[in-house]
């Protein structure tokens, strides 16, 4: 029995390797050039959406049970992670916390109480967004509670005060479109799990199209407060080819109105 869970464990781990391995390749693979914006850089307008388990947990976890009363309803799928080198490297006290959020996440997930999901959470969240250029700016549109960024191409400057979302800069490098994001608030997480940051966090996004319908989305992380190191991560992004694909609204406050007010109604009078 125990050599049977070797083997298993074994080959789970060179599924894994091959499986990271093959992204990576897929994503260095060169000798597309996406079509040109009237400015002449690269095209990225579309609806978008990741394809993976990343919004449950960043990093390689299996499946798991939810909530007792949703059943399979609310299980969590297990997912390969999308982090480079596998797990974070947090700092022992800021892993304990990490720990406390994962154990009580269902009452401390912001995404839970509609609260705007932060970056890079926006983008794998299980919900599509959009990509608008011009010369001055980049819009991403997200579906889920109307968030909105502006990246600002030029007339760059620093964040005027702390935010879910941050403030952005982009450039151009080649191919990419590079996203630049300080001046963040610390209440924003990076999944499910608890993963979270502090207020010192930096991220560098690089969007870079692979193919006319994928996207390949390089993330590098940077909180010193948190983590020991800055770290990556990266996932393809799939472009939504419906005749009809548009961002719809999800404008879920009024979802979670009980559970954030339901305690100051007025109870009836005996």
């Amino acid at each position: 029995m125990r050599n049977r869970i070797s083997v298993q464990l074994t080959c789970l781990a060179v599924a894994a390797a091959l499986a990271f391995g093959a992204t990576l390749a897929t994503a260095q693979a060169p000798g597309y050039r996406a079509p040109r914006a009237p400015d002449g850089k690269p095209n990225l307008n579309g609806i978008w959406q990741a394809m993976n388990t990343a919004h449950w947990d960043i990093e390689a976890h299996s499946a798991a049970p939810g909530p007792v009363e949703l059943g399979a309803a609310g299980a969590i799928p297990a997912g390969l992670g999308v982090v480079e080198g596998g797990l974070l490297p947090y700092r022992p006290e800021a892993l304990a916390k990490r720990n406390e959020n994962r154990a009580n996440r269902l009452k401390l997930d912001p995404e839970v109480k509609c609260y705007l999901p932060g970056v890079p959470r926006a983008t794998y969240m299980p919900f599509p967004f959009q990509i608008i250029q011009s010369q001055k700016h980049v819009m991403l549109v997200y579906e889920y509670a109307g968030a909105l960024r502006t990246v600002y191409m030029t007339d760059q400057t620093e964040a005027p005060a702390d935010s879910w979302m941050g403030w952005s800069n982009g450039r151009w490098e080649g191919e990419t479109l590079v996203v630049d994001t300080k001046g963040f608030n610390d209440l924003s997480w990076f999944d499910r799990a608890g993963n979270f940051h502090s207020e010192a966090l930096h991220v560098v996004e690089r969007f870079t199209a692979r193919s006319p319908e994928t996207l390949t989305y390089e993330v590098t992380v940077d909180d010193p407060k948190v983590f020991t190191r800055p770290w990556k991560m990266s996932m393809p992004l799939y472009r939504r080819v419906e005749a009809n694909a548009q961002i719809l609204e999800f404008r879920c406050v009024e979802f979670a109105e009980e559970l954030l007010y339901g305690h100051l109604k007025k109870q009836p009078s005996k």
